[in-house]
């Protein structure tokens, strides 16, 4: 569902991503683990169209930036970014209009309720905390209900709730068939939910794992570890 094929990206004469090349199958759950800088977020950034690249992405068989990549894929950025003046829920019918929704609402009041989102509708963007803003835009990402969808280290801000809510999201997306990326830095946050992890370093996949190669979690962060230099 996503193929990542030779995608270069430089800032000025930084190579932040190097010939990167990755895919992730349709109701896979694959996960980014790397240090800080290693490249995670402008991997997302350039897979979600928020950046030129050299090299090819495609979504569900199209180019990613073409409409029909767009109208499947979600995007969760690594920082919430809400518009100051519009409520709760007129983040979410914004949303829904952009893609041309139809009988939405029910799978919104459902994800509001898991977010404890349900009491702070009518809350502006710039009234809400980190946290709850980090799940209004969890809920942005997914309303669409995407073939495929990328989260940018989601977990940070998140209460313990909101984390097992988060969890039991993805594995519920994952068993509809969707594709899912995870960026992260953390170890810890990954565990019992990754089908793939891709471990990143220095803008490169050093190291690609499936879970049937892995006996337990101290192996992966044995491996991380090694693959990285020591560096989480």
């Amino acid at each position: 569902m996503l193929k990542v094929k030779d995608v270069t990206k430089k800032y000025g004469k930084v190579l932040a991503v190097d010939h990167m090349s990755f895919e992730v199958d349709q109701g896979e759950i694959a996960v980014l683990l790397g240090p800080n800088g290693a490249g995670k977020s402008t991997i997302i950034k350039c897979i979600a169209g928020l950046l030129q690249y050299d090299g090819e992405i495609t979504v569900g068989g199209h180019v990613n930036k073409g409409i029909e990549a767009k109208q499947i894929l979600g995007y969760v950025p690594e920082t919430a970014a809400l518009f100051d003046s519009l409520t709760v829920e007129e983040h979410i019918n914004f949303i829904a209009k952009a893609y041309r929704l139809k009988d939405y609402e029910d799978y919104a009041g459902e994800l509001f309720e898991r977010f404890d989102l349900s009491d702070k509708t009518d809350k502006l963007g710039r009234e809400l905390s980190k946290g709850m803003q980090q799940k209004v835009s969890i809920c942005c990402g997914v309303i669409i209900r995407p073939r495929v969808v990328l989260f940018d280290e989601p977990m940070i801000g998140l209460d313990p709730k909101a984390i097992k809510e988060f969890k039991k999201l993805i594995m519920e997306l994952k068993e509809q068939g969707c594709s899912i990326l995870v960026s992260t830095h953390i170890i810890d946050t990954i565990k019992e939910v990754w089908d793939r992890i891709l471990i990143m370093n220095k803008g490169k996949i050093v190291s690609n794992i499936l879970r049937s190669q892995v006996g337990d979690e101290e192996e992966i962060e044995e491996r991380y570890f090694a693959a990285t230099g020591g560096t989480q």
